[in-house]
């Protein structure tokens, strides 16, 4: 059993902030932007400069389901290669960032609307590893993973992301990892090289998305599959989606949303990105 105590002997090594953290929203496409020198990479590295350097990096990654809520709570996280198919030198990458099993016990008594586990087996899974490594190269920020209950509807991980706030004004950077739009099945691999191509139905939600983001208009992208009919076409599977939810349920009432990386991949994959402060 954690105690309260673990909590305040986190928070008090903290000093509190002059400005609260921004919390991100990361479109993070292929594994292979872990290791290329792209356009979205480096705007990931320019972005680890624009903000305040963080005490800790917690991330909501795509990439890791749970039944109930977890917490990665170990002092090494490992770096998983949750993917097939890609060169040995993607497989090779080792991002040996440190954990924080302080500040897991110290998101655990935070959230109140369920209980959430302390892991010892998870790690860093793609979802986070590869943009993380681009924003802090040198690997000596403690970074942790808070894992997306898929059993549970798009308001639950809204209103559970808002129990995280106060984090942010302890120097951790939240963020949420996946894609607004991700449709693997209609992927035009072809297409990979063709940047100006994309389906009708991925523009569509893209600047719905955009545009209910700008508005605050949180309830409309909570019922995302009520904005339009390309909405099943655009999220198959909410597992991509639901991390932004986490980033709309930390925005603060002055947290203006600035996008970054507004690109179509391949036809069906947005990487479409927001810094929320």
């Amino acid at each position: 059993m954690i105690s309260l105590q673990s909590f305040r002997n986190f928070t008090d090594g903290l000093n509190e902030q002059d400005t609260t953290m921004p919390v991100l929203f990361v479109g993070h496409g292929s594994p292979m932007n872990g290791i290329e020198d792209n356009a979205f990479s480096q705007r990931w590295a320019q972005m680890g400069k624009e903000i305040p350097t963080p005490a800790a990096v917690l991330v909501i990654s795509a990439h890791w389901l749970t039944r109930g809520t977890h917490i990665t709570a170990m002092e090494h996280p490992k770096t998983i290669h949750d993917f097939g198919g890609f060169p040995p030198e993607l497989h090779a990458v080792q991002y040996p960032a440190p954990g924080s099993p302080e500040l897991a016990a110290a998101t655990q008594q935070l959230i109140t609307k369920t209980h959430v586990g302390l892991d010892h087996d998870w790690g860093l899974d793609h979802g986070t590893w590869t943009i993380v490594r681009h924003m802090y190269p040198n690997a000596n920020i403690p970074v942790l993973q808070l894992s997306i209950d898929y059993h549970q509807p798009p308001a639950y991980h809204y209103e559970l992301a808002k129990e995280l706030a106060a984090l942010r004004k302890k120097g951790v950077l939240i963020m949420g990892s996946g894609n607004m739009v991700h449709n693997l099945r209609m992927a035009a691999w072809d297409k990979m090289d063709t940047p100006e191509f994309a389906f009708d139905w991925s523009v569509e939600m893209n600047e719905l998305f955009k545009k209910n983001i700008i508005e605050g208009n949180h309830q409309a992208l909570i019922h995302y599959e009520q904005l339009s009919k390309s909405a099943k076409l655009a999220i198959p599977t909410p597992d991509h989606y639901y991390p932004l939810l986490y980033t709309l349920g930390l925005q603060g009432a002055k947290d203006q949303p600035v996008f970054f990386n507004d690109k179509v991949v391949m036809g069906s994959f947005t990487m479409t990105s927001v810094r929320m402060g």
